[in-house]
């Protein structure tokens, strides 16, 4: 059986609390307050140096021969025969498409015939000439007899080479039933089947004739006048985007393309290697140097406000923002072409979480290194900070 608690023990407990709640009271009232430390925020630097920088203009497009034929045949018929595929290598002279040559050599054989009975016409007359000279020649015959048949021998013979042209022609069109290639190169397309009747000058197949290559890409109509004047010019293929080839601008459109309002540009591609085929992906870049000198910075340098494009300047330990003005790009780095100065420090990482005045460390580290690499950039050294 649980005895009740008495009032005096009731008392000495609320005695007990009441003196450690006192206690604590004047122990608190007893100690300094703890002093406020100011946050050092490390971040990582890079110290400005200028100079001329590459500014890249870099567009994709596929790569295609320079010569690319479609060809036809230049008499109508039907097709019986095709001799090649899509990617055939295909030779000077080689026989690629063929005709149904019935009606044609039928052809042919009518205008032989044609010129056989010219031809003998013209040797009848030829003997009447003959005998009426010597009727003439014993004046059995009027001289306008005479001329009548010199006249008419004249006249065969004009139909004997109008027969022999003829027969020309008609062989040159039977032989235009057989479509052979009159370049070396590859077949890029077929457009007709055998079985199909074509008319005279209907393309049948596509063939890109050997020799040089050439990128075709669309340009920009603001980026047209600055590219015009670029003489370096860089091919790169993503089969292989480690090798840089040279190219040089062969063709810029003057008209742009009504689907994709940009200009057509052919960049021919130097000594281009065996390894670059037809359709592969390629990029060009035209390369040039500004014309005054710039800082390149990485673009996690800048900070974005609702005022203007700004960096943080490092001087004295703290920072101050500056606004800039952009001048372009040059590869991963922004170029900055002013606002700043030559030997100044500037963040390139932690930029959002700064406020004005704030002290900071600089990291001494790999990735503060890889920063300072950049062209015309000097690596920063913690502790320094104050503007040259």
């Amino acid at each position: 059986m649980a005895v009740p608690k008495t009032p005096s023990r009731i008392s000495q407990k609320s005695f007990t609390l009441a003196l450690l709640i006192a206690l604590a009271a004047v122990v608190a009232g007893c100690s300094k307050p703890v002093p406020k430390i100011e946050e050092v925020r490390p971040v990582r630097a890079m110290q400005l140096g200028a100079q001329r920088a590459e500014v890249t203009a870099e567009f994709s497009g596929d790569v295609r021969a320079r010569v690319e034929s479609r060809l036809g045949f230049r008499v109508g018929g039907k097709i019986v025969a095709r001799k090649v595929d899509v990617g055939t290598v295909v030779k000077r002279g080689q026989v690629l498409m063929q005709l149904d040559p019935q009606d044609l050599q039928l052809a042919q054989a009518q205008a032989q015939a044609a010129l056989q009975a010219a031809q003998s016409n013209r040797d009848l007359a030829r003997a009447e000439l003959a005998r009426y000279q010597e009727l003439r020649s014993k004046n059995f015959v009027s001289q306008a007899v005479l001329d009548a048949k010199h006249t008419a021998y004249t006249a065969a013979e004009s139909n004997v080479a109008q027969a022999r042209a003829a027969l020309r022609g008609q062989s040159n069109q039977a032989g235009y039933a057989v479509l052979v290639s009159d370049v070396d190169g590859v077949v890029t397309g077929v457009d007709a089947e055998p079985g199909q009747v074509v008319a005279a000058g209907t393309p049948v197949l596509r063939i890109a004739q050997a020799g040089d290559k050439e990128v075709v890409v669309g340009i920009p109509e603001d980026k047209v006048a600055n590219l015009r004047s670029i003489t370096d010019v860089r091919v790169r293929i993503w089969a292989n985007p480690h090798a840089v080839l040279q190219g040089k601008l062969r063709e810029l459109s003057p008209v742009a393309d009504p689907v994709t309002r940009t200009y057509t540009a052919k960049i021919t591609i130097l000594n281009a290697p065996a390894e670059v085929k037809l359709g592969m992906t390629a990029y060009v870049s035209f390369v040039a140097k500004t014309p005054d000198a710039m800082f390149a910075v990485p673009l996690t340098a800048l900070f974005q406000n609702k005022e203007a494009t700004s960096v943080w300047v490092i001087e004295n330990g703290a920072v101050r923002l500056v606004p800039v003005q952009i001048g372009g790009t040059s590869g991963d780095n922004v170029l900055l072409a002013s606002g700043v100065a030559v030997g100044q420090t500037i963040v390139t990482a932690g930029v959002n979480q700064l406020k004005v005045g704030q002290k900071v460390k600089i990291l001494a580290d790999t990735a503060a290194a890889a920063h300072a690499s950049q062209p015309g950039a000097k690596p920063a050294v913690p502790g320094a900070g104050a503007a040259q």
